[in-house]
Protein backbone atom coordinates (compact mmCIF):
# COMPACT_ATOMS: atom_id res chain seq x y z
CA UNK A 1 0.00 0.00 0.00
CA UNK A 2 1.56 3.34 -1.09
CA UNK A 3 2.21 6.03 1.82
CA UNK A 4 -0.72 8.08 0.42
CA UNK A 5 -3.21 5.77 1.57
CA UNK A 6 -1.46 5.01 4.79
CA UNK A 7 -1.67 8.44 5.87
CA UNK A 8 -5.66 8.68 4.43
CA UNK A 9 -6.10 5.21 6.72
CA UNK A 10 -4.27 6.82 9.90
CA UNK A 11 -5.43 11.01 9.23
CA UNK A 12 -8.85 10.50 8.04
CA UNK A 13 -9.37 13.49 10.44
CA UNK A 14 -6.45 15.96 9.60
CA UNK A 15 -6.91 19.51 8.92
CA UNK A 16 -5.24 18.97 5.14
CA UNK A 17 -8.20 16.46 4.40
CA UNK A 18 -11.25 18.81 6.02
CA UNK A 19 -10.27 21.50 3.63
CA UNK A 20 -10.34 19.64 0.42
CA UNK A 21 -13.49 18.24 1.23
CA UNK A 22 -14.87 21.91 2.17
CA UNK A 23 -12.94 22.86 -1.19
CA UNK A 24 -14.63 20.03 -2.78
CA UNK A 25 -18.01 21.15 -1.83
CA UNK A 26 -17.70 25.22 -2.19
CA UNK A 27 -16.19 23.73 -6.34
CA UNK A 28 -19.84 21.93 -6.23
CA UNK A 29 -21.93 25.06 -4.84
CA UNK A 30 -20.22 27.45 -7.89
CA UNK A 31 -21.30 24.82 -10.87
CA UNK A 32 -24.72 24.60 -9.26
CA UNK A 33 -25.28 28.12 -9.17
CA UNK A 34 -24.10 28.15 -12.40
CA UNK A 35 -26.50 26.26 -13.94
CA UNK A 36 -28.86 28.15 -11.43
CA UNK A 37 -27.69 31.70 -13.17
CA UNK A 38 -28.05 29.90 -16.95
CA UNK A 39 -31.62 28.66 -16.13
CA UNK A 40 -32.50 31.80 -15.06
CA UNK A 41 -31.44 33.31 -18.25
CA UNK A 42 -33.19 31.08 -20.10
CA UNK A 43 -36.41 32.85 -18.48
CA UNK A 44 -35.48 36.30 -18.73
CA UNK A 45 -34.64 36.88 -15.17
CA UNK A 46 -31.72 39.00 -15.35
CA UNK A 47 -32.13 39.57 -11.14
CA UNK A 48 -32.39 36.35 -10.27
CA UNK A 49 -29.26 35.41 -12.88
CA UNK A 50 -27.36 37.60 -11.08
CA UNK A 51 -27.68 36.60 -7.54
CA UNK A 52 -26.78 33.30 -8.36
CA UNK A 53 -23.42 34.83 -10.74
CA UNK A 54 -22.93 36.45 -7.06
CA UNK A 55 -23.16 32.96 -5.67
CA UNK A 56 -20.22 31.57 -7.88
CA UNK A 57 -17.75 34.38 -7.21
CA UNK A 58 -18.15 34.00 -3.87
CA UNK A 59 -17.42 30.18 -3.98
CA UNK A 60 -14.87 30.66 -6.17
CA UNK A 61 -12.90 33.25 -4.08
CA UNK A 62 -13.60 30.98 -0.92
CA UNK A 63 -12.64 27.76 -2.91
CA UNK A 64 -9.15 29.75 -3.40
CA UNK A 65 -8.34 30.61 -0.44
CA UNK A 66 -8.99 26.92 0.65
CA UNK A 67 -7.14 25.77 -2.00
CA UNK A 68 -4.10 27.70 -0.93
CA UNK A 69 -4.54 26.66 3.05
CA UNK A 70 -4.32 22.88 1.62
CA UNK A 71 -1.33 23.28 -0.29
CA UNK A 72 0.59 24.82 2.44
CA UNK A 73 -0.74 22.27 5.11
CA UNK A 74 0.26 19.53 2.84
CA UNK A 75 3.63 21.19 2.25
CA UNK A 76 4.19 21.08 6.27
CA UNK A 77 3.13 17.58 6.42
CA UNK A 78 4.72 14.52 6.52
CA UNK A 79 3.94 12.56 3.48
CA UNK A 80 6.75 11.64 1.02
CA UNK A 81 7.00 14.03 -1.91
CA UNK A 82 5.61 12.08 -4.54
CA UNK A 83 2.16 11.35 -2.77
CA UNK A 84 2.46 14.89 -1.65
CA UNK A 85 2.51 16.18 -5.37
CA UNK A 86 -0.10 13.86 -6.15
CA UNK A 87 -2.42 15.49 -3.95
CA UNK A 88 -1.59 19.10 -4.34
CA UNK A 89 -2.42 18.05 -8.42
CA UNK A 90 -5.79 16.98 -7.29
CA UNK A 91 -6.38 19.99 -5.56
CA UNK A 92 -4.98 22.33 -8.18
CA UNK A 93 -7.73 20.19 -10.78
CA UNK A 94 -10.73 20.16 -8.54
CA UNK A 95 -9.97 24.18 -8.19
CA UNK A 96 -9.90 24.47 -12.08
CA UNK A 97 -13.56 23.65 -11.93
CA UNK A 98 -14.62 26.35 -9.78
CA UNK A 99 -12.14 28.84 -11.64
CA UNK A 100 -13.94 27.99 -15.01
CA UNK A 101 -16.95 28.07 -13.28
CA UNK A 102 -16.65 31.44 -12.48
CA UNK A 103 -15.20 32.51 -15.77
CA UNK A 104 -18.37 31.31 -17.25
CA UNK A 105 -20.12 33.63 -15.40
CA UNK A 106 -18.09 36.57 -16.37
CA UNK A 107 -18.81 36.10 -19.44
CA UNK A 108 -22.60 35.47 -19.07
CA UNK A 109 -22.32 38.54 -17.35
CA UNK A 110 -21.02 40.88 -20.22
CA UNK A 111 -23.44 39.12 -22.80
CA UNK A 112 -26.91 40.73 -23.83
CA UNK A 113 -29.58 38.06 -22.85
CA UNK A 114 -32.22 39.54 -24.72
CA UNK A 115 -30.01 39.46 -27.81
CA UNK A 116 -29.35 35.99 -27.48
CA UNK A 117 -31.63 33.73 -29.87
CA UNK A 118 -33.77 31.01 -27.45
CA UNK A 119 -31.70 27.74 -29.43
CA UNK A 120 -28.35 29.15 -28.18
CA UNK A 121 -29.93 30.04 -24.86
CA UNK A 122 -31.67 25.98 -24.26
CA UNK A 123 -28.05 24.52 -25.86
CA UNK A 124 -25.92 26.28 -22.85
CA UNK A 125 -28.66 25.06 -20.31
CA UNK A 126 -28.68 21.74 -21.94
CA UNK A 127 -24.66 21.83 -21.67
CA UNK A 128 -24.56 23.05 -18.15
CA UNK A 129 -27.13 20.58 -16.70
CA UNK A 130 -24.39 17.91 -18.43
CA UNK A 131 -21.51 19.56 -16.55
CA UNK A 132 -23.74 19.67 -13.15
CA UNK A 133 -23.71 15.64 -13.68
CA UNK A 134 -19.76 15.81 -14.22
CA UNK A 135 -19.16 17.88 -11.28
CA UNK A 136 -21.34 15.13 -9.07
CA UNK A 137 -19.57 12.20 -10.44
CA UNK A 138 -16.39 13.95 -9.73
CA UNK A 139 -17.42 14.96 -6.03
CA UNK A 140 -18.20 11.22 -5.60
CA UNK A 141 -14.91 10.17 -7.27
CA UNK A 142 -12.88 11.90 -4.93
CA UNK A 143 -15.00 11.35 -1.74
CA UNK A 144 -14.70 7.56 -2.70
CA UNK A 145 -11.03 7.76 -2.76
CA UNK A 146 -9.73 7.58 0.86
CA UNK A 147 -11.75 4.28 1.50
CA UNK A 148 -13.09 2.44 -1.80
CA UNK A 149 -10.47 3.51 -4.17
CA UNK A 150 -12.05 0.82 -6.71
CA UNK A 151 -14.97 2.42 -6.46
CA UNK A 152 -13.08 5.55 -7.00
CA UNK A 153 -11.96 4.63 -10.60
CA UNK A 154 -15.62 3.30 -11.11
CA UNK A 155 -16.75 6.86 -10.97
CA UNK A 156 -13.75 8.32 -12.70
CA UNK A 157 -15.32 6.12 -15.66
CA UNK A 158 -18.27 7.42 -15.22
CA UNK A 159 -17.36 11.43 -15.32
CA UNK A 160 -15.30 10.77 -18.40
CA UNK A 161 -18.36 9.27 -19.81
CA UNK A 162 -20.03 12.72 -18.98
CA UNK A 163 -17.90 14.42 -20.16
CA UNK A 164 -18.12 12.96 -23.65
CA UNK A 165 -21.65 14.26 -23.64
CA UNK A 166 -20.88 17.78 -22.87
CA UNK A 167 -18.43 17.73 -26.10
CA UNK A 168 -21.25 16.16 -28.14
CA UNK A 169 -23.56 19.16 -26.75
CA UNK A 170 -20.88 21.75 -27.73
CA UNK A 171 -20.45 20.08 -31.08
CA UNK A 172 -24.31 20.52 -31.66
CA UNK A 173 -24.63 23.88 -29.82
CA UNK A 174 -21.70 25.42 -32.38
CA UNK A 175 -23.74 24.09 -35.26
CA UNK A 176 -26.83 25.94 -33.77
CA UNK A 177 -24.53 29.39 -33.64
CA UNK A 178 -23.14 29.08 -36.70
CA UNK A 179 -26.71 28.65 -38.81
CA UNK A 180 -28.28 31.78 -36.83
CA UNK A 181 -27.80 34.86 -39.33
CA UNK A 182 -29.92 37.90 -37.15
CA UNK A 183 -27.15 37.29 -34.51
CA UNK A 184 -24.70 40.19 -33.89
CA UNK A 185 -20.91 39.61 -34.40
CA UNK A 186 -20.56 40.90 -30.64
CA UNK A 187 -23.05 38.63 -29.18
CA UNK A 188 -22.02 35.82 -31.58
CA UNK A 189 -18.29 36.02 -29.95
CA UNK A 190 -19.65 35.69 -26.53
CA UNK A 191 -21.80 33.44 -26.97
CA UNK A 192 -19.43 30.78 -28.50
CA UNK A 193 -16.69 32.07 -25.87
CA UNK A 194 -19.38 30.99 -22.85
CA UNK A 195 -19.98 27.67 -24.53
CA UNK A 196 -16.34 27.10 -24.41
CA UNK A 197 -15.94 27.89 -21.01
CA UNK A 198 -18.42 25.99 -20.05
CA UNK A 199 -16.99 23.17 -21.76
CA UNK A 200 -13.76 23.53 -19.62
CA UNK A 201 -16.09 23.15 -16.62
CA UNK A 202 -16.82 19.46 -17.96
CA UNK A 203 -13.41 19.04 -19.27
CA UNK A 204 -11.57 19.68 -15.78
CA UNK A 205 -13.86 17.57 -14.15
CA UNK A 206 -12.57 15.03 -16.37
CA UNK A 207 -8.58 16.11 -15.63
CA UNK A 208 -9.52 16.14 -12.07
CA UNK A 209 -10.34 12.27 -12.43
CA UNK A 210 -7.41 11.31 -14.12
CA UNK A 211 -5.13 12.11 -11.50
CA UNK A 212 -7.64 10.42 -9.15
CA UNK A 213 -6.32 7.27 -11.39
CA UNK A 214 -3.00 8.00 -10.64
CA UNK A 215 -3.64 8.25 -6.77
CA UNK A 216 -5.73 4.90 -7.06
CA UNK A 217 -3.44 3.08 -9.05
CA UNK A 218 -0.59 3.60 -6.55
CA UNK A 219 -2.38 2.31 -3.91
CA UNK A 220 -1.90 -0.84 -5.83
CA UNK A 221 1.75 -0.86 -5.51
Amino acid sequence: MSELFKWFEKRRETKALRMMERHLALTMSAVEDLENAMKAMIRDNESEMRVHIDHVTKAENEADQIRREVMNELARGELPPAEREDLMHLVKRVDMVADWSRESTRILNATPIKEVPESLKRACVKMVEGVRECALALRKCVSQLAEKPEEALIAADQVERLEEKVDGIFEEARQILAKETKVSVGVAILTNELLEAIEMVADWCEDACDQVRIIAVRQKH
